[in-house]
């Protein structure tokens, strides 16, 4: 029998992945690239994702909303990454919040 996966798996993966990155100090790795240029740069990153999401959710097709979706969510990640913050850390909180109304 097949074990079922928490939703939260995938995300978790991914935020290892970048946990991986910037370990490895490669220098063709667009995540160790993004968080040696630091805060302000990925607060940029954050930022530009947004808005594109955004645009393309208002005007945009479902495909180019997906794909914003998917980098806004890179981004995300690599942010709560570079200020220590885990995807357990982001869970806690929102189950915290799972009864207010």
């Amino acid at each position: 029998m097949k074990k079922q996966k928490n939703n939260l798996d995938f995300f978790e993966e991914l935020y290892s992945t970048i946990k991986n990155r910037a370990k490895t100090n490669k220098k063709n790795s667009y995540t160790n690239l993004l968080l040696k240029k630091g805060k302000n740069k990925i607060a940029q990153k954050v930022g530009e994702e947004s808005i594109e999401l955004i645009m393309d959710y208002l005007n945009g097709s479902k495909k180019r909303t997906i794909e914003e979706a998917a980098d806004l969510i890179y981004h995300l990640l690599v942010l709560l990454y570079s200020k220590k913050i885990t995807i357990k850390d982001i869970k806690k909180e929102l189950v915290s919040r799972k009864n207010v109304r």
